[in-house]
């Protein structure tokens, strides 16, 4: 699943600004569904998934398939026009910072109160329309989660499910123990984080594979 927006002209110049020209395809994207890349100083091109470095930048589609392209056909040193290489692991080491970042995102909407954790809670919120994802630990027990699963998927549109975290992955990210179910409540946090969803969404399947053979 390779996450892909709306590429339709802008109806403003802010909305122009924030696209850019795929180095790959040579389609013009909104940012949020890019990767920046800029040079380092000895040569290898650097992730940027905050599009703050300092550099000019290289805009590559989010997906393993463009990255890969990208490194294998010199495609960062011609848009770069200078002597620039990707790393041998670039989608690996792109997916890990996605993943570093999402985890940062959740610690972050917890101290904000962004979130609501444990099954009743998580329950409520997805009854109530306010769970903008379903975040279940990839360890958790098939029990409970199949009944959330089954009410996330009852919404209308379904509330998405997100479960590539452990519980103690979750639970270091939370400032807590035993983290199985959570809740990303609807907002503008939640709106940022699903973008980072939607571009790690490129490189593997946002849930365990194993799930969808559960009964």
């Amino acid at each position: 699943m390779q996450a892909r927006f709306d590429t339709a002209k802008p109806a403003t110049l802010a909305e122009a600004s924030r696209e850019r020209r795929d180095i790959v395809s040579g389609e013009v994207m909104d940012e949020a569904a890019l990767i920046r890349f800029v040079a380092g100083p000895d040569g290898t091109v650097v992730p940027d998934l905050a599009r703050k470095l300092p550099g000019r930048g290289l805009w590559v589609a989010a997906d393993a398939a463009s990255l890969e392209a990208a490194a294998k056909k010199g495609l960062f040193a011609r848009a770069a026009k200078a002597k620039v290489q990707a790393p041998p692991d670039l989608v690996k080491l792109v997916e890990s910072l996605l993943k570093r970042r999402l985890l940062s995102g959740l610690g972050l909407a917890r101290r904000a109160g962004d979130l609501t954790s444990g099954f009743e809670k998580v329950s409520a919120a997805i009854e109530g329309g306010r769970a903008a994802w379903l975040i279940e630990a990839s360890d958790g027990a098939a029990d409970g989660r199949r009944k959330l699963l089954g009410k996330a998927g009852k919404r209308a549109p379904p509330t998405p499910v997100f479960g590539l975290f452990g519980a103690e992955e979750l639970g270091l990210a939370l400032g807590a123990e035993n983290v199985i179910h959570t809740a990303f409540l609807a907002g503008r946090a939640a709106d940022r984080w699903t973008q980072d969803v939607r571009r790690l969404s490129g490189f593997c399947p946002l849930v365990p594979e194993s799930w969808r053979e559960e009964p």
